[in-house]
């Protein structure tokens, strides 16, 4: 009888630990996706020559966007993990922005290559659609794409007496509110056409530059600079399809190994949606050179300003002793 009854309590001891380890995980690399991004946010928006200048307002839009999916797929995570049902009139809306946000990530990388392509192509002549005070509106027309493919998603969807259904508290995950046969295939074949369309772009733009590079004796340097930015875009590309291959991890890690459920869904969870999102914007902010600048300059300031009020503190500690 003793050992039945320690049994459960070693059970949810365990439990909780795993909860608590997979949180302990989660929140820091939140945290600190979150202060580089607002350092990223406010450098471009403090200085006129970044909010003049296509390719950093799309960066901008990017780091939105990234830090838009992020914030719900972790809100989704801490709802898992503490098992919270609601009503799905609530959670369809965090589906929506959360499959919007999925949906566009490729499509800026898309439109980022081909700023490159235009800079680097038409330096003098730049079409009107690609200035920066224009680009606001192709970034828009992006998420609107986005919103539209959502939507037709959630509307093929088997429909049942909508005013029963969405009061009923549900577990809010993407499988069970949009289960439909009809919505999986929807969604399989727009995203598979998606990033087969982004892959092209992304290549064509490259071989494009590579070819330019032949031709132009001049400025080499600039043109080897966006042969690398588009290279980056396509390792970014990569890094947003790793989620596309979740359901395959799945089935090999069933087949190879006796994880629990709820461990699957965390590897999943941190292997191919937080660390690809945390990675993707940090790198190419990290990597530019005025941007790096700005960074370091910003942490100079900081540090200019911590270490006279330290001085300070000690001559006034020195004077009233």
């Amino acid at each position: 009888m003793q050992n039945l009854t320690e049994r459960p309590v070693n059970a949810t001891s365990h439990k909780d630990l795993s909860v608590i380890i997979k949180v302990c995980v989660v929140i820091p690399f939140f945290c600190i996706f979150l202060c580089c991004v607002a350092l990223m946010l406010h450098i471009f928006a403090s200085h006129r020559q970044f909010l003049e200048t296509s390719r950093y307002i799309l960066f901008a839009c990017m780091l939105i966007n990234d830090t838009v999916q992020l914030l719900v797929s972790v809100l989704f995570f801490f709802l898992v993990m503490g098992q919270v049902k609601f009503a799905l009139v609530y959670c369809v809306p965090l589906l929506f922005i959360s499959n919007t946000a999925f949906q566009n990530t490729p499509l800026i990388l898309a439109t980022m290559s081909l700023e490159r392509y235009v800079a680097i192509i038409y330096p003098l002549q730049c079409p009107p659609a690609w200035r920066s005070d224009r680009i606001w509106i192709t970034s828009l027309s992006l998420w609107l794409l986005s919103c539209i493919c959502t939507i037709t998603e959630c509307s093929i969807g088997q429909q049942k007496n909508a005013g029963d259904v969405l009061y009923i508290p549900v577990v809010c995950a993407d499988a069970i509110v949009n289960a439909s046969p009809n919505q999986m295939f929807f969604k399989t074949v727009v995203n598979i056409l998606c990033f087969a369309v982004v892959a092209v772009i992304i290549l064509f733009t490259y071989v494009r530059i590579l070819l330019e590079t032949r031709k132009l004796r001049q400025d080499r340097k600039s043109v080897s600079k966006a042969m690398h930015t588009v290279l980056l875009h396509g390792f970014q590309l990569l890094l947003c399809m790793l989620a596309l291959t979740i359901p395959i991890t799945e089935t090999l890690i069933v087949l190879c190994t006796n994880w629990q459920p709820k461990d699957i869904a965390f590897f999943n969870f941190f292997c191919f949606v937080l660390i690809p999102h945390f990675l993707s914007p940090l790198i190419y902010g990290f990597r530019d050179q005025n941007f790096r600048s700005y960074i370091g300059k910003t942490f100079l300031c900081c540090s200019k300003r911590v270490k006279p009020s330290v001085k300070s503190l000690m001559q006034n500690n020195l004077f009233a002793s």
